[in-house]
């Protein structure tokens, strides 16, 4: 038995097709309200909720693989639970951050959770992917209501991958030998700027979308209001403000785990183009 945490999110809403497809074990998907999941046929929904362990007894009951993303609730009581129900293998998605950036406080919390599941005695795959292709879902209401994009660091391209590939790498990790005690650094199979990100989605969803750069102090005035300064600026650092070799270099990870060729952009873009309508 396979659990999937997250399982109505990007990664793992993926990761139960994959599964499923696949057949390699019964799968179970973890979520909030077991009435208004929409999983596979034959996949089980079960109730609970990361943030408080004691909620994921049924869950955990009988599973012997784990699917766990990182900062999603009490990780340390998480794994603990894991452990006394007979979990063997725990993939953990992480971030890149925690060797691109590991001054930032996210990526501390991130390397915090490796080493706990590293010590907890089951056996373990950390994926560490770069920025998602789906965070440009931030922009779907200004693109719909508006038709235009306003962000900073027009011109610097990340090799953003689309969450399907982390999926992608995570069943091959949870149902295939060779990849436990392996860390895996998951990045798309090109760079990709702002501008050319819109250019795709413009193109995918049949509209006009305009593109303009904007400031990093006014993009930081924008962003605190939603989420902090703090992460207001290590957003911004990773979007472009404080790059560096190791964030933009493109990994083929993604290619030799699964053997198939990680997802472009526009890929992304084409997939999810009615969320820009």
């Amino acid at each position: 038995m396979i659990l999937v945490t997250g399982a109505n999110g990007n990664i793992g809403s993926a990761l139960l097709k994959e599964l499923h497809l696949t057949g390699a074990a019964p799968v179970r998907g973890l979520t909030r309200d077991a009435a208004r999941a929409s999983f596979p046929e034959g996949v089980e929904a079960v109730e609970g909720d990361l943030a408080r362990a004691d909620s994921l007894k049924a869950a955990l009951e009988g599973a012997r693989s784990l699917f766990l993303l990182s900062g999603m609730g009490a990780e340390a009581e998480i794994l603990a639970a894991a452990r006394q129900a007979g979990v063997e293998h725990v993939v953990l998605v992480s971030s890149i951050t925690v060797q691109t950036h590991p001054h930032l406080p996210a990526a501390g919390r991130n390397l915090a959770v490796e080493r706990l599941l590293k010590d907890s005695g089951m056996a373990w795959t950390v994926l560490r992917p770069t920025q998602f292709a789906s965070n440009t879902l931030w922009w779907a209401p200004a693109i719909r209501e508006q038709g235009v994009v306003r962000a900073p660091y027009a011109d610097i391209g990340l090799p953003a991958i689309h969450p399907a590939d982390i999926a992608a790498v995570a069943r091959a990790a949870l149902t295939g030998p060779g990849h436990r005690g392996r860390t895996y650094v998951l990045t798309g199979p090109a760079p990709v700027t702002a501008r050319e990100q819109v250019a795709a989605i413009a193109a995918a969803s049949g509209r006009e979308v305009s593109f303009v750069e904007i400031s990093r102090e006014e993009a930081h005035r924008q962003m605190a209001s939603l989420m902090g300064d703090e992460t207001a600026d290590a957003v911004l650092d990773l979007m472009g403000g404080d790059v560096n070799d190791d964030l933009l270099t493109v990994h083929d990870t993604v290619s030799r785990v699964t053997g198939s060729a990680a997802r472009p952009f526009r890929q992304w873009a084409s997939d999810n183009a009615a969320a820009f309508r």
